[in-house]
């Protein structure tokens, strides 16, 4: 890109330094020799402002604030050539009937200038808002990204809880059903407390009576 900057501000010296020649030379010029010469500076004034346009595209995509001054200057300085060729044709002697073309040409030349700035504004406009729509578009993607994870993660912590209700369940029912068996077992065993304690008051009662009889 470097390069081709360079190269655009050598055409435009290169066309500067030719238009200052030509502008030179029409003023001291007969006057059929300046309405010969008249459409070549023209000519080389769009060439240099074409130019400048390019550079101006070229010098966009960079953030070199000393290449912006330096297209600042460049502009200045065609404006500058462009008013003493006004001024030049203005005071021609001997060319006083081709004034009011003149000023209907850079009148004309002018409001072409203003729309080409107003199209590169435009440009420049739908382009940062091109750039606005891409990272708009790029956060929805990352926030879409985002949202899905989160609903994974969700999904998979709605897993995991569901299982460990399970696994508490699972744990309710085998304490309910142990908590049932040890019942039974406590039951069991007063069961058989009572019958041994029943069976022993009996057999003292038997001991009880048989020793009574026997010392009777």
């Amino acid at each position: 890109m470097t390069s081709l900057i360079e190269s655009y501000e050598q055409q435009y010296s290169v066309l500067t330094a030719e238009i200052t020649a030509e502008i030179g030379k029409f003023k001291v010029s007969k006057p059929e020799d300046r309405r010969k010469s008249i459409p070549l500076i023209e000519k080389c004034f769009e060439d240099a402002n074409d130019l400048l346009e390019q550079l101006e595209l070229e010098i966009r995509g960079t953030s070199q604030s000393h290449l912006i001054n330096r297209l600042a200057c460049y502009r200045a300085e065609l404006s500058r050539i462009k008013n003493e060729f006004q001024t030049a044709r203005q005071n021609a002697p001997g060319d006083s009937s081709g004034y009011g073309e003149i000023e209907e040409y850079y009148e004309e030349w002018n409001v072409a200038q203003e729309q080409k700035a107003k199209l590169l504004q435009n440009s420049d406009r739908i382009e940062k808002t091109g750039k606005k729509l891409t990272e708009g578009y790029r956060v929805l993607l990352e926030s879409e990204q985002l949202g899905a994870a989160v609903l994974n993660d969700l999904n998979s912590q709605r897993e995991t809880i569901q299982r460990s209700r399970n696994r508490l369940r699972e744990t309710d029912e085998h304490l309910s059903r142990s908590s049932r068996i040890m019942n039974s077992m406590i039951m069991r065993t007063m069961q058989q407390k009572f019958i041994l304690i029943v069976f022993s008051i009996i057999f003292i009662i038997i001991i009880s009576v048989a020793i009574y009889l026997s010392i009777k």
